[in-house]
């Protein structure tokens, strides 16, 4: 069976700081990843 997966520094998602974190835009990101089906 073969995989793959996603990998997605924090610090590369957008926030107002200039540099990412666990902002709203993160939880966004990982509702977007499961809401397409991904798994890990």
């Amino acid at each position: 069976m073969r995989a793959s997966g996603i990998l997605l520094p924090v610090s590369s998602l957008p926030s107002r700081y200039g540099i990412g974190g666990f902002t709203k835009e993160a939880y966004d990101w990982i509702d977007f990843l499961k809401k397409s089906g991904q798994t890990f």
